[in-house]
């Protein structure tokens, strides 16, 4: 259906324990959206994760599903929870502590796009905020703790891989020229994930040729914080891609290494599904 909260690529067969999700490459602008923007198209583009879905459409060749959203990241934001409504953004929002993401405008309902260039002219309703909760947030949320909780049930663990693409000037200041990440995997400081799952996808991109790093500059937000159970054998470890690897950011086009790079990312899935074939030993272990 065309208004569904998600697509879902499910396997002919689940052979594997890990589930890939992609909740910001949503790309269906509902008009409600763009008749209350002040941004362009373009810029209202920006703080998409636009193509990941792509990307990893491979995983279900691998006996893994992808769940993806369709609703875009400016319109609701899937990787917060349903309770951090922004008292700037939306009427009759309560201000519950401190909440850093929220006060930046980065909210469940997002008030800022990147570079934080405002979305919106004056407030929504909370009956407004609440909609897009209930018919995006939920259905999707919902879905997803349903598919871990069957691979748990099929395979005795479950793997999350929750993937995003960061914008290349968010690592263009970070280490060297030589050394700056083309990956970023961010499993909360070991919270979220055990070592060696984090340790046999890191391997998985470094063999293909790429440069990783861990939760620097992002760590992993409420997808992997909510998901990642370790002790309880369910892990979940955030993915962001240099974004100029596979596009042309000024544009949001696919760029001329699009194709390559997809191909390349396809072995790195195949090698991401084979964890969890032989039993995983807890990192407190």
């Amino acid at each position: 259906m065309p208004n569904a909260a998600y697509v879902l690529d499910m396997p002919a067969k689940r052979t594997s324990c890990v589930v890939f999700a992609s909740p910001h490459s949503g790309r269906n602008y509902p008009q409600e959206l763009m008749e209350r923007t002040i941004l362009s198209r373009d810029v209202i583009r920006s703080s998409e994760d636009a193509f990941v879905d792509q990307l990893f459409a491979p995983a279900s060749d691998f006996g893994a599903p992808l769940i993806s959203a369709t609703k875009p990241r400016a319109y609701l934001d899937l990787n917060r929870s349903a309770e951090e409504l922004d008292p700037a953004l939306v009427e009759g929002a309560r201000r519950q502590g401190h909440n850093p993401r929220v006060s930046s405008g980065l909210g469940v309902i997002p008030r800022v796009v990147a570079n934080g260039r405002a979305i919106y002219r004056g407030k929504l309703t909370m009956d407004e905020a609440r909609l897009r909760i209930d018919t995006c947030w939920r259905p999707y949320h919902t879905r997803l703790k349903a598919l871990l909780a069957e691979s748990h049930k099929a395979f005795g663990q479950a793997i999350l891989v929750d993937c995003h693409s960061m914008p290349h000037e968010a690592v263009a200041m970070a280490g060297t020229a030589n050394s700056r990440p083309q990956i970023v995997l961010g499993d909360r400081f070991g919270a979220a994930a055990s070592g060696e799952v984090v340790d046999r996808i890191e391997a998985a991109f470094v063999a293909a040729g790429l440069t990783v790093a861990r939760n620097a500059p992002f760590a992993g937000a409420y997808v992997t914080q909510t998901y990642g159970r370790p002790a309880r054998d369910q892990h979940a470890v955030q993915i962001e891609i240099d974004r100029s690897l596979y596009m042309d950011e000024a544009r949001i086009e696919p760029n001329g290494n699009f194709t390559a790079f997809r191909e390349l990312l396809r072995q790195v899935i195949g090698e991401i599904t084979l964890i969890g074939e032989e039993p995983l030993r807890l990192a407190a272990e």
